[in-house]
């Protein structure tokens, strides 16, 4: 429920609702999203591989927004954003700190999923400063082991989906048991409770383009994650074929003072399968 607020119009607190605004920087225009009680440190969402604002689980969203400030945004070349998809994730993450500050915000909260949290890794190494708090699920560390695989994976169940006119979420994010099945089925159909002025899918050269990105950071030298001192929660389903489940655990290692929550029989989208379990556990991580 919604409570106006004095002088302002009344709170958004669900994603389905968000207005979609957009901001301009160096020539580009960024387009994001904003919900939840504005004023404090906002909470911004990095998306995954191939997403778009029409991306996130409303069900994980509309937790934080309850008592945060929300805002998720399309990458440049992605969505209704203009410019073009950059060839490596640390560009990603210096575009991120562009449209951060074009917002006018020194201070943020990072929720990241996937490819958005190996962007969200950049920044924070860049800009440690920036960042209070940090979530990183599904995710997996610069030079982590097997992340380049991701490229393979993807293809192929890109395939197996169009084979069964499937979303090929259904088989990059969740198991091909019973359980996962009726989680996939369950969670696109939440993707699709926003009914007016969706995004734009991503075309196919910008999806080859963040491929070839997360294959680069895969093959890359990691970065120095002990610099890292924000608290940090990280999460992951314990079957995660796309970005595998190890490397949750090596961020974990390498990030001192992280918490490392696992959901158990779940693959990469671990947090959308168990969202009723993990939505309470990050609304009260980012409002500590």
């Amino acid at each position: 429920m919604s409570h106006p607020t004095p002088g302002n119009d009344p709170v958004v607190t669900s994603y389905a609702q968000a207005p979609a605004r957009t901001v301009n920087a160096s020539g580009v225009s960024y387009a994001y999203r904003e919900l939840g009680p504005k004023g404090g440190i906002p909470v911004v969402f990095f998306v995954h591989l191939a997403a778009t604002l029409d991306n996130w689980d409303p069900h994980i969203v509309d937790a934080v927004a309850r008592t945060r400030h929300v805002i998720t945004f399309d990458q440049r070349g992605v969505g209704a954003s203009t410019g073009k998809v950059p060839a490596t994730l640390e560009e990603a993450a210096d575009h991120a700190y562009e449209f951060i500050t074009a917002l006018g915000y020194d201070k943020i909260d990072v929720f990241s999923f996937s490819m958005g949290g190996m962007i969200a890794q950049d920044l924070v190494v860049k800009h440690p400063d920036l960042v209070r708090r940090l979530v990183l699920t599904g995710t997996g560390p610069r030079g982590g082991k097997d992340m380049d695989k991701v490229v393979g994976v993807t293809y192929w169940d890109i395939l197996r989906a169009t084979l069964t006119r499937s979303d090929p979420k259904e088989f990059l994010f969740f198991n091909r048991d019973a359980a996962g099945k009726a989680a996939g089925k369950a969670f696109v159909a939440r993707l699709g409770e926003r009914t007016v002025d969706r995004d734009k899918d991503i075309s196919l050269t910008a999806l080859r383009t963040q491929l070839k990105a997360i294959q680069k950071f895969g093959r890359s030298a990691p970065s120095d994650l002990s610099t890292v001192t924000q608290p940090t929660l990280i999460a992951n389903g314990d079957h995660d074929r796309m970005v595998p489940t190890v490397l949750s655990e090596d961020l974990h290692r390498r990030i001192k003072g992280s918490q490392l929550v696992i959901y158990p029989n779940s693959g990469h989208g671990g947090i959308f399968q168990f969202h009723e379990k993990f939505a309470p556990v990050v609304a009260e991580f980012l409002a500590a």
